[in-house]
């Protein structure tokens, strides 16, 4: 198997993970449906959001597939408004494509907020770095790879 950059860089810092591949196509790359393609807890599978400020400083957060990052929560968070990056600013930001983007790896480091909800299960995934590949790790691993934070991210179903 072709070893993504983000498994390199696991090895590398020797951090367990698996790689699990998935058939993905241009219509469903959302998280949901890698998540049942995978036959995973929607819950657990932790898509990677990269947002920039007006400042152009870029910030990355991990959320459960099924929900949102929260604007106010992140605004508090970072003090800075935010917004999505803007998909085809992606890849020259980060070295990933939608589908594909993975928070170990990326061009450089940007400032990494993982939901806490991350620390209820052993084990999470994240994009290996490419589509039809995920990795399963511990969240602690994630958290000290990408010197991350665990941070109240989301949106709750009635804001």
């Amino acid at each position: 198997m072709k070893k993504t950059n983000a498994m390199r860089i696991l090895e590398a810092a020797h951090i367990p993970y698996k790689c699990l591949e998935y058939a993905w196509d241009e219509d469903h790359l959302d998280a949901v449906s890698t998540a049942q393609k995978l036959g995973i807890e929607p819950e657990t599978l932790f898509k990677t959001i990269v947002m920039i400020s007006a400042g152009n400083e870029v910030f990355v957060f991990c959320v459960p597939a099924p929900v949102s990052v929260s604007l106010k929560k992140v605004k508090s968070l970072t003090g800075k408004k935010i917004m999505p990056l803007k998909l085809e600013a992606l890849q020259q930001t980060t070295g990933y494509i939608r589908g594909g983007c993975s928070p170990v790896g990326m061009k450089k480091h940007f400032v990494t907020y993982i939901d806490e909800t991350a620390q209820l299960y052993d084990h999470i995934y994240v994009s290996a770095g490419e589509r039809g590949r995920m990795l399963c790790i511990a969240p602690a691993d994630l958290q000290a790879i990408c010197a991350a934070a665990f941070c109240d991210l989301t949106e709750a179903a009635s804001e």
